[in-house]
């Protein structure tokens, strides 16, 4: 690549960047990053397996991390966050949003309850700039020492039944005793520097619908950490097959299921939003949203064909008529079926009803289902 080239480069890299090159990944933009779409030129296929049968390894160094420290840390997470963060433990992750006053998702995101009013937050990588000006702009009137440390952190996933063998065993890393959505710090002596230490944090949550651990740590320490995983045979594994995982597991993207657009009640997240709260910001519109019914809502669909919905793609009811549109589809690599997650009209979202998908000139019937296409195997 020439100097103008180089300088023109808008995207950021990992610190696994030059890992990624030397396996012969296809690398595409994603949240601004350079990232690993696959390594396998027969498709994303083994790679998804390898993560539902045995291990997989993900370089997910490009989500932002933020921490909240302070007198008033808890109430301001509370305020800024959906779900409630009052009397948990240390060591627990609670998975919710940040929403704007009309109950748009800013981001969906995970709040690691590290010690008394001391809080983790991991936001996704293509909203840390954005999440990180809403943050420091609703801090006003809260004691709160509020550092964005996304530049600092390299985080790795792995995932799959067997993750927890390979975390103990080849990254020497106790963590057999840590529930679904818990987390700890470990000390840890740093890599080729004899004599320094540094802190990690190691989380079991997973995106992936499988058991699974991530792993935050400086980037000399995740770069040791993902050589000693790619030489004990982990599969590594892009974004292509994460997104196929997530999927049929579920789980929603932001940008996707998701959006300034799409709030956690159209969504069907209410679960993770807390109105007994005093106050959160965006608690109003999203409480009358919920008593009064949203306009639109998010649904699984099931194809009674092979035919591969897209985001993007229209849905129609039995008429022909527009009723929404696909949010994300695949056939699904682990069921065998043709499905996706679709944003309806509210009135089409009832289980069974018929719908049809326009998928280029075709259209092609379907019914509505539940969102989980895949049975998560996580352990509870």
């Amino acid at each position: 690549m020439g100097i103008k080239q180089e300088l023109e480069r808008k995207e950021k890299r990992t610190c696994l960047y030059d890992k990624h090159v030397s396996l012969g990944a296809t690398m595409v933009s994603f949240g601004g990053f350079d990232m690993p779409l696959l390594y396998q030129y027969a498709g994303i296929a083994p790679e998804h397996m390898a993560v539902r049968e045995h291990v997989g390894l993900f370089d997910v160094s490009h989500m932002g991390e933020v921490v909240v420290r302070g007198k008033d840390a808890e109430r301001y997470v509370n305020y800024i966050f959906t779900n409630s963060v009052t009397d948990i433990p240390i060591g627990k992750i609670l998975y919710g949003m940040m929403c704007y006053e009309n109950g748009g998702t800013v981001d969906d995101l995970l709040v690691y309850k590290m010690g008394e009013n001391d809080f983790f937050l991991v936001v996704n990588a293509a909203n840390i700039d954005k999440d990180w000006a809403w943050m420091q702009e609703h801090a006003t009137g809260f004691d709160i020492d509020l550092q964005n440390r996304s530049d600092f952190y390299g985080q790795i996933a792995v995932q799959g039944p067997e993750s927890e063998h390979i975390v103990e065993t080849v990254l020497g890393l106790s963590c057999a005793e840590l529930t679904f959505y818990t987390c700890k710090t470990i000390q840890v002596s740093f890599p080729h520097k004899e004599g320094t230490e540094e802190s990690l944090i190691i989380s079991r949550t997973g995106y992936t619908g499988e058991d699974g651990f991530e792993i935050y740590a400086s980037h000399d320490y995740i770069r040791d950490c993902w050589d000693k995983l790619i030489a004990a045979g982990v599969q590594a594994c892009g974004l292509g097959c994460r997104d196929t995982l997530r999927f049929e597991a579920g789980l929603p993207l932001y940008g996707d299921e998701l959006s300034e657009e799409i709030t956690p009640v159209m969504a069907g997240l209410t679960m993770f939003v807390k109105f007994e709260k005093p106050t959160f910001i965006g608690k109003e519109a999203l409480l009358k949203q919920k008593n009064d019914g949203s306009a639109k809502k998010l649904v699984g669909i099931e194809l009674f064909d092979k035919a591969i919905p897209r985001h993007g793609y229209p849905v129609l009811n039995m008429n022909g008529d527009p009723i929404g549109e696909v949010t994300t589809g695949y056939h699904t690599l682990s069921t065998d079926k043709s499905v996706c997650m679709a944003l309806v009209d509210a009135a089409y979202a009832k289980l069974d009803t018929e719908v049809q998908i326009q998928i280029r000139k075709k259209v092609f019937a379907g019914k509505v289902v539940k969102k989980l296409f895949y049975q998560k195997k996580y352990k509870k």
